[in-house]
């Protein structure tokens, strides 16, 4: 069983990014009881709220949320500016052997790319590709770079082996996931249970259909989005959960 979180935390702000939640997120993400997280808009460094907030970790974000409870992690940072940098990350309790991370931004403030970890499953049960992503807000940018991830994925992941691909879309209407499902013969967690994708923003009153699960070579059990309330109360996404099983 592969319990997966995907969830965009807004670099630890709430959702009218004024207070500092970081330390609530992580409270939560331990109570999801959850052996993977896929994480977007994850603060690698900020040097100036490290100066100014007192409640900001000594270590970086990813590294304060994963603690003990995810050993393993990997982290790519993309946008890139004066006072630090900010990007995806990939919490695990499984070993990551090897991850890479693909930038899909033609712009460096902009942290849209696809962060691929590879994770080995206990008792030589195959490893399991996880691919978190984080896509433009700009319609012909996301198609762009639906294309560069189709063709990542074709030439870099056997068809044999479990893919597990996770983020925030920014793809409010669905065209381009459905055209995404079709293309790589995925299917996505939520749509497959409910026959529409997770309705995951604005986290306090949820209209746009923004952060996905799509699989393939694995078998689905459940997915649903996290309960509105506390996480309406933290980042301006809410979380989506999907639970699976190999073989």
């Amino acid at each position: 069983m592969i319990n997966i979180l995907t969830y965009n935390i807004h670099k630890g702000f709430d959702r009218y990014n004024r207070d500092f939640v970081l330390h609530k997120i992580k409270e939560h993400l331990q109570n999801a009881e959850v052996d993977i997280v896929l994480l977007q808009e994850i603060q690698g460094r900020h040097f100036h709220h490290e100066s100014r907030i007192s409640a900001w970790p000594d270590v970086s974000q990813f590294e304060f949320l994963a603690d003990s409870i995810w050993p393993h992690y990997a982290y790519a940072k993309n946008a890139i500016y004066r006072k630090g940098h900010h990007g995806n990350a990939i919490l695990s309790k499984f070993e990551i052997s090897d991850w890479t991370n693909l930038n899909l931004s033609r712009f460096q403030r902009a942290s849209r790319s696809m962060l691929h970890g590879k994770v080995e499953l206990p008792e030589g049960r195959g490893p399991v590709h996880l691919l978190c992503v984080h896509l433009d807000l700009i319609g012909f940018e996301r198609k762009r770079q639906i294309r560069e991830l189709k063709l990542y994925i074709e030439s870099t992941i056997d068809d044999s082996e479990p893919v597990i691909l996770g983020g925030d879309f920014n793809d409010w209407h669905g065209g381009l996931g459905k055209s995404l499902e079709s293309q790589l013969g995925m299917q996505e967690a939520y749509r497959e249970l409910n026959g529409h994708y997770a309705k995951t923003f604005p986290s306090h009153w949820p209209m746009l259909r923004m952060d996905r699960i799509y699989f393939r070579g694995i078998n689905l059990v459940n997915s649903f989005r996290m309960e509105r309330h506390p996480w309406d109360e933290l980042s301006d996404h809410l979380p989506l959960y999907a639970r699976f099983t190999l073989g």
